[in-house]
């Protein structure tokens, strides 16, 4: 005779929520790994991405405009404090910066996936692979310095070195912060913006171009050749995230130009005063910056294939049925 069990029957499977991908899947993509993809998410995080960063950008103003006034600097054209060259080529860099943490949150909600997916495929910044990156930068930046300093209009004459004291101040604050910066605008850009693109279509080339374009965009408009330029590095660095697994190689590019420019700036009177951008670039600048990109994008390329940074995520467990027991006899 056979006894009915005391517990009550329950299914062999009670799924728990969505069931992620097990899929490996590239950067671009993997917004869709967790399962929890839906098509308003990625618009509204970015919604709130903008309104964040404009509430930051009004407090870092409030920040800057009463530390100006109890220094009793004068006011900048725009109503701001003008804390002088450095001080506000500082507060433009951590205004750029801000953005960085912003990024990481909306990461977490409502892309509702770990924050560190939006840095590389391992959900961690890869020390190891950034060293790489770093070390294949070096020869294109000194090709682009030498070859910048013999172009026309490369080496001014009437440009006044600031003396080795102001200039070593400047490159400490620079080498603080442009980091911070560099970082901040691949995170917008090659991070969040190619990830949300790219949770709705598997092509690369289709999710590069949108943030490419953007990023152009952002830093105005200068000379057709300036955006071009901008254009070629963000296809670039988009497609060199997209085929090492996240954004170290990107930031390294983005780091090492930044600080090119800026040193550049830092070592003549008024420099760092100047509101060009790379958006202003004359053609043979643009042209050396482009060549430049590709050549480092092609020694990355070659250490990728030797280095084998993981390109793609992790396969993903899908969660375990309850497990269920029945006591016959």
């Amino acid at each position: 005779m056979t006894n009915a069990s005391p517990y009550p029957a329950y299914p062999t499977a009670h799924p728990v929520g969505p069931s992620p991908d097990p899929t490996p899947h590239p950067y671009h993509r993997l917004d869709r790994t967790t399962g929890r993809h839906r098509w308003w998410r990625p618009l509204v995080g970015t919604v709130l991405l903008a309104f964040a960063y404009f509430v930051m950008l009004l407090m870092l103003l409030a920040v800057s405009y009463g530390l100006g006034t109890a220094l009793g600097a004068p006011e900048l054209p725009d109503g701001g404090a003008d804390l002088g060259p450095l001080g506000n080529t500082a507060m433009d860099l951590v205004s750029i910066a801000i953005g960085l943490p912003l990024v990481l949150l909306a990461t977490l909600w409502p892309a509702r996936r770990a924050a560190g997916t939006v840095t590389s495929v391992t959900g961690r910044l890869r020390i190891g692979w950034l060293g790489w990156s770093l070390l294949a930068g070096l020869p294109p930046i000194l090709l682009l310095t030498v070859i910048a300093f013999f172009l026309p209009g490369g080496s001014d004459e009437s440009d006044t070195w600031v003396g080795w004291r102001s200039f070593l101040t400047a490159l400490a604050v620079l080498a603080a912060l442009v980091p911070l910066q560099a970082a901040a605008e691949e995170y917008v850009f090659r991070g969040w913006l190619l990830q949300a693109v790219g949770g709705f279509v598997r092509s690369p080339w289709l999710a590069v171009i949108p943030q490419a374009v953007l990023f152009a965009a952002a830093h105005g408009w200068g000379t057709r050749w300036g955006f071009l330029g901008l254009l070629v590095n963000g296809l670039v660095m988009g497609l060199l995230t997209i085929r090492t697994g996240g954004l170290e190689a990107a930031i390294v590019l983005h780091v090492l130009n930044n600080l090119l420019a800026f040193g550049v700036s830092a070592a003549v009177v008024g420099g760092l005063s100047s509101d060009e951008t790379a958006a202003d670039a004359p053609w043979p600048l643009a042209l050396t910056a482009m060549a430049t990109d590709l050549l480092y994008a092609a020694l990355v390329l070659w250490l990728a294939r030797r280095r084998e940074p993981q390109r793609l995520s992790a396969p993903s467990t899908p969660p375990a049925p309850y497990a269920h027991a029945a006591a016959t006899a």
